[in-house]
């Protein structure tokens, strides 16, 4: 069973996702919170595998509590952050990756998106959609190139590694990428949790953020 925490201050939100989520027979909505803090306190106690994150919340908001909850425990045990925006506040895009949210969802997306998001976020993969890519992309080119440290850190791949990672970074999936690179998709799959191992990620969302802010891979390319 995935468990899952919904963090709204809006209580229908909560309550429809919940009943929502309940239906499903593989998700077990554990709790709710209607603010960040709440939403923290809440995960300690409750342990769920993701937590459904609204941005905009009283007391603490969405990015702050983010930024506890990833930073609260180590390696696999912290929870997944599932983030819910509206996707017209770019300047929390950036920033809610950063802050180590491994996906974003629409508040008015399908249901059978909901669903989706949450058991991919639970297997450990990220959810970030093309319109999230370019508006990354759209906040790199903004920023002077001397602002940006130097890829000391990607020292360590290999130069296939890296190219799987340039091609993560422009929003391939494995299997474009596999068809790029003209290899297997499991072998893509490989490269992939190499990457991320050996640059401390989470997820392909950190994947994108490193790659653009290393320099590594320039908006426009």
């Amino acid at each position: 069973m995935i468990r899952v925490l919904i963090a709204d201050d809006q209580a229908m939100v909560r309550q429809g996702f919940g009943a929502l989520l309940a239906a499903q027979p593989d998700l077990l909505v554990v709790g709710d919170a209607a603010n960040g803090s709440e939403a923290i306190t809440a995960a300690r106690r409750l342990d769920p595998d993701v937590v459904l994150m609204d941005i905009r919340m009283p007391v603490l908001d969405g990015l702050a509590a983010t930024r506890r909850l990833v930073g609260d425990r180590p390696g696999s045990a912290r929870p997944r952050v599932l983030i819910l925006t509206t996707f017209d506040l770019d300047d929390y895009v950036y920033e809610a990756l950063r802050a180590g949210a491994s996906g974003f969802l629409l508040k008015d997306a399908p249901a059978a998106d909901l669903v989706h998001a949450v058991r991919v976020v639970a297997a450990g993969d990220a959810l970030l959609a093309p319109a999230v890519t370019r508006r990354l992309i759209a906040e790199f080119a903004a920023r002077p190139d001397r602002d940006r440290p130097r890829p000391t850190t990607l020292a360590a791949l290999t130069p296939r590694e890296t190219e799987v990672l340039r091609l993560i970074a422009r929003g391939r999936s494995n299997a474009e990428i596999a068809a790029a690179l003209v290899v297997a998709e499991q072998t893509v799959k490989t490269h992939v949790g190499r990457i991320l191992g050996k640059l401390d990620l989470r997820d392909r969302a950190q994947a994108v953020v490193v790659a653009y802010e290393s320099g590594l891979v320039a908006a426009g390319e």
